[in-house]
């Protein structure tokens, strides 16, 4: 089976990225497996000489989403097995998403949703949420791209949130300060089954916990319950999945959901001796 692996174009903003996409692609290859690197977006590619299509790091998709979705559609009208499925992935670049979690019962921040054409109510939200910061960013977005902490002592970024807010939806919650005092675990899973986890913890002052904005990553082993419930995002929304990471804070000692990244998500595989191998594991089994 030919298979193309699916990452960004390079001359793009994520030059921060580093090498995972990479190491991985090696590692497959080594594996035996007949695969080969492409951006999703180079119309001279020839799709139809592959029979599998791996998203590996299409992060370029936030600033293309119109023409990402594009190219689904064609995929699926080609018939090429994509990992992960179309139809899952254009469901999960929209962070709305995060309300059907809710709404099926599981765990999720407190979010609310701020429509395209509207505008940014700050005390509305300092009241409902009763907290003095929130965390404002698109609906579709990646790397911290337009995310705003506003603190109620000073809202003069709600002018460029209602600017964005003209041309995009976003998204409201309050800020957790469990984010920095304990940090934000991602707990990996491939073809369903549970590989390893992580503590991602931001800088001091900061509340972006991504390793470019200074992010501290240590693997560490969850507890029982929060394994059980990371589980059950997977098990309902993640069907099928080559990969799929949960990221979420446990709060009162129970795990609450922040984003189930099923596109394109940093694996961190270097903090697992066996990463890499359970990736391998769980594709081969996805392409028989």
């Amino acid at each position: 089976m030919r298979i193309a692996y699916i990452v960004y174009t390079e001359n793009g903003p994520f030059s921060f990225a580093g090498t995972e996409h990479d190491s991985v692609l090696q590692y497959l290859k080594d594996k035996g497996l007949d695969i080969h690197k492409e951006e999703w977006s180079d119309e001279s590619v020839d799709w139809k000489q592959y029979q599998c299509i791996v998203l590996k790091s299409p992060w370029d998709y936030v600033a293309k989403t119109e023409l990402f979705y594009s190219w689904l559609d064609k995929i699926q009208g080609l018939q090429i097995l994509l990992l992960n499925d179309a139809n899952i992935v254009r469901w999960n670049s929209n962070k709305h998403y995060l309300q059907e979690i809710a709404t099926a019962g599981l765990k999720v921040i407190p979010t609310k949703f701020l429509e395209k054409g509207t505008k940014f109510e700050a005390g509305k939200y300092f009241k409902e949420f009763d907290t003095d910061r929130l965390i404002v960013k698109p609906c579709i977005s990646g790397s911290s791209k337009n995310t705003f902490k506003v603190s109620a002592e000073d809202t003069s970024i709600t002018s460029s949130i209602d600017k964005l807010l003209q041309r995009e939806s976003m998204m409201v919650q309050p800020f957790m300060q469990q984010i920095n005092d304990e940090g934000e675990w991602s707990l990996l899973f491939f073809g369903g089954a549970f590989s390893h986890a992580l503590l991602k913890t931001p800088l001091k002052d900061d509340f972006r916990s991504q390793t470019e904005f200074g992010g501290i990553v240590q693997g560490k082993k969850p507890a029982p319950e929060v394994l059980n419930s990371a589980s059950e995002y997977v098990d309902r929304f993640a069907k099928g999945c080559l990969y799929a990471r949960v990221d979420g804070l446990i709060i009162n000692g129970t795990f609450y959901l922040m984003e189930l990244e099923l596109i394109d998500p940093n694996l961190f595989l270097f903090t697992c001796a066996a990463g890499y191998e359970n990736y391998y594991t769980a594709l081969n089994k996805l392409i028989g």
